[in-house]
């Protein structure tokens, strides 16, 4: 249970990380790629989040609250995306 908390916190701090570093970049490719790695690492938690269920660590509305946010970042990463490749 301890290194699938640490690998969950490692993939969270990673996705805003990535956002900042992106941002960091001059050119609007670079934002982007970082916010695809930074998409990449949803899907890492995604993972997770669906091994803590199956091994019966996490339930009831936590974990609710844990996917519907995750889809939520999920969402602002695709737009963030989506605006990135039109400027590129």
């Amino acid at each position: 249970m301890y290194v699938l908390t640490n690998q969950l916190r490692r993939a969270s701090v990673s996705i805003v990380s990535n956002i900042a570093e992106g941002f960091s970049r001059k050119s609007f490719k670079e934002n982007g790629q970082f916010i695809s790695i930074a998409f990449g690492s949803t899907s890492e938690i995604e993972t997770q989040l669906l091994l803590a269920k199956e091994l019966g660590h996490t339930e009831g509305p936590e974990f609710i609250k844990a996917e519907n946010l995750l889809e939520e970042i999920r969402k602002m990463l695709n737009s963030m995306l989506s605006k990135f490749r039109t400027k590129s």
